[in-house]
């Protein structure tokens, strides 16, 4: 049985239900090109795809890409809202207190153990966010000298 192959990013959109446009492929290209980039980098990388695109218009695409599931956003305290292609996991992430970078973290034991909340006071948990805070290896190296 050959697998089958993997749909392109203009197929995704439409399972999706959104509107197929060059600055929505390009975005969400983008996105999972890149490293939980926040909206002006994102803007800059659409802009040097096709051309002019309002950062509002971003932000409208993001948020409909977000909502559909194909766009996960973070936002770690104190710095502005990052964007990334990994979603569907509930992986988790860690920051550089210094110099901001943000990478993935595997959820410690299993498939999603963080959706078992010691108390869920009635609520249905849907997903969890742990944020893992710190100094990257550059920077640790930086402050030691």
């Amino acid at each position: 049985m050959t697998p089958s192959p993997t749909p392109t990013t203009a197929e995704e959109l439409r399972g999706a239900g959104l509107r197929v446009t060059a600055a929505r492929v390009a975005l969400l290209e983008t996105v999972r090109n890149g490293d939980h980039l926040d909206v002006e980098t994102l803007a800059a990388g659409v802009r040097d795809r096709v051309g002019h695109i309002s950062l509002q218009a971003v932000y409208e695409a993001l948020h409909a890409l977000t909502m559909a599931g194909l766009v996960r956003r973070i936002e770690p305290a104190g710095s502005p809202a990052r964007f990334e292609g990994r979603v569907g996991d509930n992986h988790h992430h860690v920051v550089c207190r210094s110099c901001g970078v943000v990478a993935d973290v595997d959820c410690a034991v299993g498939e999603a153990p963080c959706l078992t909340a010691s108390d869920d006071h009635g609520f249905s948990i849907e997903e969890a966010d742990v944020i893992y805070w710190g100094l990257c290896p550059a920077c640790s190296t930086a402050r030691s000298s």
